[in-house]
């Protein structure tokens, strides 16, 4: 095991890389935590954690609502929860989120950690602080940032997840490649067999990296007031197009990211033959490339967006593999620019 401690602004927050779920129990008192787990968690792992006092939730997108988090609180009183009990969040992004938040509202604040379980959460949702829940059509209006004290990366947690589930998680790997690291986007290309094959070794250096790259824009800019913003890549669309069509968000994120890169040719000549190595990255990780959505659809969603100030969207582009950059685009030229997809 790897243990990293980082200083952000609010707290610290331990990494405990490549640690055992069985070993939750060295990390925060049982007798003073509550853990929130999804079903499908409680079905594969539930048996090791049957001593800890738990709250039960549903699985999927569609929960990270108001209802869920009350169900957590409610969940916290029934427990006799006080300030000093820790929440531990067990599940995949949707889970962290709402158990972030819940932790952030009850009693004004109770300590909270994170188990992430799918590939998706542990490269990217459950890293950062963002936590929170969707409101009608829009995705993550609610929120709040704030740090846990814990994350725990248990890299065996993940091989339990569905086909479809694990190829969702490489949209995130394959957007901190695209942003900031271009190595990590030809190890992506060079080792697609054994990634797709669940491999390990492979899955523990592409989390590794993937932490360690969300981790450095984070210190960086907690508050995402620059640099945090090109987390965002591919986002802007990819959340317009997850809500509209229930789809899962590495494969809405994909989408996101051929569009930004198709704008990013258009708005400061970002090389064609480049966008078309990325379609084929995210093509043979079995991600969608296709934008089909109602484009006066997305437009409404994008509109209120969160990234908008007045009449401009502050949309993340490429100037290169490895290289990204934040430009405020007109409202009125991003309508333009979709509707040449």
């Amino acid at each position: 095991m790897l243990i990293q401690t980082h200083r952000f602004q609010q707290q610290a927050t331990q990494y405990f890389l490549g640690e055992s779920l069985l070993q939750l129990g060295n990390h925060v008192d049982r007798n003073r935590a509550v853990l929130v787990i999804d079903e499908n968690v409680e079905r594969h792992h539930g048996h090791h954690l049957h001593d800890w006092k738990k709250i039960i939730v549903p699985a999927g997108e569609e929960v990270k609502n108001m209802a869920t988090i009350e169900n957590i609180i409610d969940g916290l009183t029934a427990h006799e929860a006080d300030r000093k009990t820790t929440l531990v969040g067990i599940g995949g992004g949707m889970l962290t989120d709402v158990a972030g938040f819940a932790a952030a509202i009850y009693m004004r604040g109770i300590p909270f950690g994170f188990v992430p379980t799918t590939l998706l959460a542990q490269v990217d949702a459950s890293i950062g602080g963002k936590n929170g829940v969707s409101h009608g059509k829009h995705k993550n209006l609610l929120g709040i940032i704030r740090q846990p004290s814990f994350i725990l990366f248990d890299y065996t947690l993940p091989l339990t997840m569905p086909d479809e589930e694990w190829h969702n998680g490489f949209a995130e790997i394959i957007k901190y490649a695209c942003i900031m690291d271009a190595a990590l986007f030809d190890f992506l290309e060079a080792n697609k067999e054994k990634a797709l094959l669940r491999d390990v070794a492979v899955l523990e250096y592409l989390v590794e990296k993937s932490v360690a790259a969300k981790t450095k824009v984070v210190l960086e800019d907690e508050f995402e007031n620059g640099p945090r913003r090109w987390l965002n890549f591919g986002h802007t669309l990819g959340h317009a197009v997850e809500k509209l069509e229930h789809m899962a968000h590495g494969k809405a994120v994909a989408i996101g990211m051929v569009a930004a890169s198709r704008f990013s040719e258009k708005l400061i000549g970002f090389p064609a033959e480049q966008t078309q190595r990325l379609i084929r990255l995210i093509s043979n990780y079995q991600l969608p490339v296709a934008f089909t959505s109602d484009k006066t659809a997305v437009f409404d969603i994008f509109k209120l967006d969160k990234k908008r100030e007045k009449d401009v969207i502050h949309f993340v582009l490429l100037e290169e593999i490895g290289k990204a950059t934040t430009m405020a685009v007109p409202i009125t030229e991003l309508r333009e620019l979709l509707q040449e997809l």
